[in-house]
């Protein structure tokens, strides 16, 4: 959430970023926010007034019953009375005031950082580097769904007897490349210095708002509603929650943790190849790697972030590619993304398996997630958070890229000491 200051002291600044999101009518709804920011303030001074001139009556009334000046006793009293319940009205109308600022300011997105390219759509998203590992066949490749069968691996058909379509089997050889590779992210993030956290895989509204999904994203996460609590669409939620209503000290910073969970999307109107095999589900593996930050080192935080991820895919030697997202296509929490995309050599398609955000002040002023400093005041920190990595994709591309033309797929060094096999068939 942008914090009101912002709005006041930066107003132009703020309206010219909503406005490179697309955000429809910016200027409109910053200059309403700011008159409802501008009533609540004129309230409060009122309602102080208006305290102090009751306080004062109230005090008069035993000075002058003590000196017989009775009815000017009662004049106090009737003054005192009235000031009440005015100063009752105007609590009511700053809470209503309150409530309407607070409901249009929730509508607002992230504001992005000036480096982000202006664009409508993935179209306009920025390649910022790849690699130079290449892929390329000279027999007729399979995608991953079919050497997934082949291999009797993954069964997409138990997963729809079970639940539905979106929630595939791990069988076997599958289920224990998949437990590998968690296994090989988390430890690959304890070595670079991130303390892992085990969270709950439900978590409450406040939770969800504080992190942005709620309002923002509550047709994509699975409700449980006689609890009221949510399916977590990813670990970012429960672990940066930690952090709720929290003051931190300066030197406690940054924070660094990691943590494996399932996912749970619902993915509406997703369709066609995008859907096809592990490429887009409603359950998934994820290890999320997650940092709170001092303002002045978050975007030097980032960078690192980003780095530490394609050191993994390097090391998994998948061809990937570094995207800069456009203002259009960056999430609504953030201020800046990079997304990590490898390529699928048997579908002849990139396919995104990580997106390292920082989101500056956003989640942390929804959280009042701040950091006292030296001189004793406390400031609102940055949140950062990563895929490292997301799974689906990355088994997808493990097995398509690494198939060989008899039918086997040989498995990727780093794995092996945790799969306790070097290929699959």
């Amino acid at each position: 959430m942008l914090e009101i200051q912002r709005l006041r002291t930066d107003t132009e600044a703020v309206i010219k970023g909503l406005e490179g999101r697309h955000f429809a009518n910016a200027r409109e709804i910053v200059n309403q926010l700011l008159e409802l920011d501008e009533k609540r303030r004129a309230l409060l001074t009122e309602m102080e007034q208006n305290k102090h001139a009751m306080n004062q009556a109230s005090k008069s009334i035993g000075a002058l019953m003590k000196t017989g000046k009775r009815e000017e006793a009662e004049a106090a009293k009737a003054e005192s009375a009235s000031l009440k319940a005015l100063i009752k009205e105007q609590e009511q109308q700053v809470q209503d005031v309150e409530t309407a600022r607070f409901d249009l300011l929730v509508t607002l997105p992230n504001i992005n950082h000036p480096s982000v390219p202006v664009g409508k759509s993935e179209n306009d998203n920025a390649t910022v580097s790849t690699n130079d590992i290449k892929v390329a066949f000279d027999f007729d490749a399979l995608p991953h769904w079919e050497l997934a069968t082949k291999h009797n691996i993954i069964s997409w058909e138990l997963g729809v007897k079970l639940t539905g379509a979106g929630f595939p089997v791990y069988i076997g050889k599958g289920a224990r490349l998949q437990r590998a590779l968690i296994t090989w992210f988390l430890n690959k993030a304890q070595e670079a210095g991130f303390e892992e956290v085990m969270p709950p895989l439900v978590v409450n509204e406040d939770s969800g708002f504080g992190t942005g999904q709620l309002p923002d994203k509550e047709g994509q996460m699975y409700h449980v509603t006689e609890d009221n609590i949510y399916l977590i669409p990813t670990a970012e939620v429960p672990i940066t929650n930690l952090y709720r209503n929290v003051i931190l000290k300066e030197e406690d910073l940054p924070i660094k943790h990691c943590g494996y969970t399932p996912c749970f999307r619902r993915e509406a109107g997703s369709y066609g190849k995008d859907v096809k095999g592990l490429n887009r589900l409603h359950q998934f593996d994820k290890v999320e790697i997650v940092q709170i930050s001092h303002p002045d080192k978050s975007y030097e935080t980032l960078e690192v972030m980003i780095n530490y991820v394609m050191g993994l895919l390097d090391e998994l030697g998948l061809p990937y590619r570094q995207l800069l997202l456009c203002t259009g296509d960056t999430g609504f929490t953030s201020a800046k993304t990079y997304d990590m995309e490898v390529y699928s050599a048997a579908q002849g398609r990139w396919l995104e398996v990580s997106s390292v955000s920082n989101f500056e002040t956003f989640q942390a002023n929804r959280l009042k997630l701040r950091y006292r400093g030296e001189d004793n005041k406390t400031q609102v920190a940055h949140t950062l958070n990563g895929s490292a990595l997301a799974l689906p994709r990355i088994m997808a591309a493990l097995l398509e890229n690494n198939q060989q033309a008899d039918g086997s797929i040989v498995i990727p060094e780093v794995l092996r000491p945790y799969t306790g096999f070097d290929k699959i068939g």
